[in-house]
């Protein structure tokens, strides 16, 4: 049996997420392996680093999947690409070793959100971004950030919906940019609970907004209470690399 890690771009505004619901129905991995099973004849699953949510992008999600049979890189990622939908694609398959997991061998991961922080809309990140009109305070939000870095309790940024048994991540770095009307937050852990990003981007809109101030991030943090954070839209948020 062959292990394959594929590597795996996609819009996810139009799916209900990567992780496969009940029925498989409109989701990412839902999608992928409706095709491989129709290749192969059988039902297959696939593993992935990260379960990115409803209406969130990826630049590189990480899979993995266990075939029989002979076939190579190239026939797999044809195969994929000429029968997945249009908003994804396989950018890369790899054979790789039997004992490689997407999700348990993973170190860390990079998420990056975009911001198009102009009044007026662009009709080509639309569904790609979330729109700010008022003009942000990028330098309040990157002092804000930076009381994110390091290991922290993270539950006043979960979801009561995360079933992780610890809320204890490490954020190894933030970084805000700011270019002709776009500001790009790229955040960098070992890992992150359900909707930890966008509550982290949420708050940092809000601290840019005037609406909270960047020193209050080390009580909202040690507080642990869910309702004193922000809560950005997901189709700014995009999953851009893992590391193993």
């Amino acid at each position: 049996m062959n292990n394959y890690k594929l590597t795996i771009q996609y819009d996810g505004g139009r799916y209900k997420g990567w992780q496969r619901l009940g029925n498989g129905e409109n989701t990412i991995q839902g999608k992928i392996e409706n095709v491989l099973s129709e290749m192969i004849g059988k039902p297959i699953e696939i593993i992935g680093s990260s379960r990115t949510d409803a209406g969130v992008h990826a630049l590189a999600q990480i899979a993995n999947v266990r075939l029989n049979g002979n076939l190579t890189e190239s026939e797999l990622k044809t195969y994929l690409n000429k029968y997945l939908p249009q908003d994804i694609s396989v950018t890369s398959v790899k054979l790789v070793p039997e004992r490689f997991h997407a999700r348990y061998n993973a170190k860390d991961k990079t998420y990056l959100y975009k911001i198009w922080n102009e009044e007026h809309t662009n009709p080509f990140l639309r569904k790609l971004s979330t729109h700010v009109e008022r003009k942000l305070d990028v330098t309040s939000m990157k002092k804000a950030s930076q009381y994110f870095v390091g290991e922290h309790d993270f539950t006043a940024f979960s979801n009561a919906k995360s079933k992780k048994k610890s809320t204890v991540r490490h954020i190894y770095a933030i970084d805000i940019e700011e270019n002709a009307g776009l500001v790009q937050i790229r955040v960098r852990g070992n890992g992150f609970l359900y909707n930890m990003v966008r509550k982290m981007v949420g708050t940092l809109i809000e601290i840019g907004l005037g609406e909270k101030k960047a020193e209050e991030i080390p009580s909202i943090i040690q507080s642990k209470e869910r309702n004193q954070v922000g809560f950005a839209d997901a189709m700014g948020l995009y999953l851009e690399k893992i590391e193993f």
